[in-house]
């Protein structure tokens, strides 16, 4: 669907995972592991995951901000490390090695405190072999999903799906040579692209929102979980 007016697709992130959930059907009953990119994909990929009864999880990738302009961003990296930077932001912005490494690594702490406090105890999901979607809340330079895509190629999977809500044009081309697929409910083309147009009610989600994710999806999906455990052969 593309979008021709300003008039929100989506209520909130828990509306637009529903509606992105509506085009990711064919995966229902497949090894399926929906990841979210935290804070803003949590809501989204909980709804998909649920509907698709699939195992829930996430990968931490974050904008790496330019010095002088946090809400700007050269780049981004996740939380094994796997960096992706915007060569030609590095360039414009004279960036020099030194500026960049101090930047990441500033990143790069952020992350490992977030993984600690969203994962605690909980092993990552296991991947290998299996059909991975990568949930964000929207897709404006893609930095951050590439990041993640390259992030989860090192965790073997059968293929990786991008899924979003709203992705810009060009955005959906360049991170389609990284994924296997991209699914976007609505692609927009127009120059002036902000995520929030897209939303009618928008705010970042707390860290506490995040592990309440964690926790309804664990709570919903335990009938299911507790009938696969007994449905087993015991002999």
């Amino acid at each position: 669907m593309r979008h021709t007016n300003k008039e929100p697709a989506f209520e909130n992130r828990y509306d637009a995972g529903h509606k992105l959930a509506e085009k990711l059907l064919a995966y229902k009953g497949r090894p399926v592991v929906v990841m979210g990119i935290p804070n803003g994909g949590a809501p989204v990929a909980l709804n998909i995951a649920l509907r698709l009864e699939a195992d829930f999880d996430l990968v931490i990738s974050r904008k790496i901000p330019l010095p002088l302009s946090p809400e700007g961003g050269f780049g981004a990296v996740t939380d094994d490390g796997t960096t992706i930077l915007n060569e030609t932001m590095v360039k414009q912005a004279g960036l020099t090695p030194q500026q960049i490494n101090y930047q990441a690594s500033k990143v790069r702490a952020d992350i490992r405190q977030r993984s600690l406090l969203y994962h605690q105890e909980k092993p990552p999901a296991l991947t290998s072999e299996k059909t991975v979607i990568v949930v964000d809340d929207g897709m404006a330079s893609g930095y951050t999903m590439m990041a993640a895509v390259e992030s989860l190629r090192h965790r073997h999977p059968r293929e990786i799906v991008v899924a979003v809500p709203v992705a810009h044009e060009k955005t959906i081309k360049e991170v389609s040579k990284r994924a296997d697929k991209v699914i976007a409910v609505v692609v927009d083309s127009s120059p002036k692209f902000y995520l929030a147009d897209f939303y009618r009610f928008w705010n970042e989600p707390s860290d506490k929102e995040v592990l309440q994710c964690f926790k309804e999806w664990r709570i919903r999906r335990r009938p299911a979980i507790d009938l696969t455990i007994k449905s087993r052969p015991t002999g």
